[in-house]
């Protein structure tokens, strides 16, 4: 546990010591802000589903960002030989940087509060949904984050970590929706729709937090950290 809270605590503290916190924290707030209310005074509701729905493909963008340098930057200057030298495992640093984007991730969602609270002050939203929206946010991000860790460990190129990223967290959304299944062969439909990274979002949306949308989530974010470690090993393989 101490070796995972210090590569955390060293994680965390470079988002901050760079502007890439603030950059991704601004541009993503300012954006998604932008897409809402430029429907929200003319749908004349107070609810954030408009706002949620943006998410899975707002995360789609912004989040590869964020990972992208994790391992890739690593890689480069070449530092990634010394931390595999340390009496430290695999799985400690892969748990540690996760945590890190994902706390980053945490502070960004904070920040995105004072949307329910204009909601709130403006008329009278259901507070199920939006409750249920942020914590299908935290899991599908949890997700997004976890894949883009991965497409990281896989080159040393920070911008080809970001389109593998985007492309890997693509497939996994674009699975699920509608457009897939009404042309996918009819036994294959129950499997793509479970798979798909949105779907189970747009089920947690309704206020019923299901447990499997939490074990899909949660199975996810284990798989692709497997596989992060996995990826880091078959170095020493080499």
């Amino acid at each position: 546990m101490n070796n995972i809270a210090a590569i955390f605590k060293k994680e965390f503290r470079s988002y901050f010591n760079s502007p890439i916190a603030y950059i991704f924290i601004t541009f993503f707030l300012g954006i998604s802000a932008w897409f809402f209310f430029r429907s929200f005074f003319l749908v004349n509701q107070a609810e954030l589903r408009g706002y949620f729905a943006l998410m899975p493909w707002l995360f789609l963008l912004f989040i590869p960002a964020v990972t992208m340098k994790l391992w890739a930057e690593e890689k480069k200057i070449g530092t990634v030989e010394i931390l595999m030298t340390l009496p430290i495992k695999d799985y400690e640093v892969v748990i540690g940087k996760y945590l890190a984007s994902f706390a980053l991730l945490a502070v960004t969602v904070i920040f995105s509060f004072s949307l329910p609270l204009t909601v709130a002050y403006l008329g009278d939203p259901d507070s199920g949904p939006i409750v249920g929206g942020y914590i299908g946010l935290i899991l599908m991000g949890g997700a997004y984050l976890s894949i883009g860790l991965l497409a990281s460990t896989l080159t040393e190129n920070q911008i080809i970590a970001f389109i593998l990223g985007i492309v890997m967290s693509f497939v996994l959304l674009i699975i699920g929706e509608d457009i897939v299944l009404f042309n996918a062969p009819n036994w294959v439909v129950p499997i793509f729709s479970y798979l798909g990274l949105g779907a189970h979002f747009s089920s947690i949306l309704r206020g019923v937090i299901d447990s499997r949308d939490l074990i899909y989530y949660l199975s996810v974010i284990g798989f692709f950290l497997y596989l992060s470690v996995l990826s880091l090993e078959s170095r020493k393989w080499r």
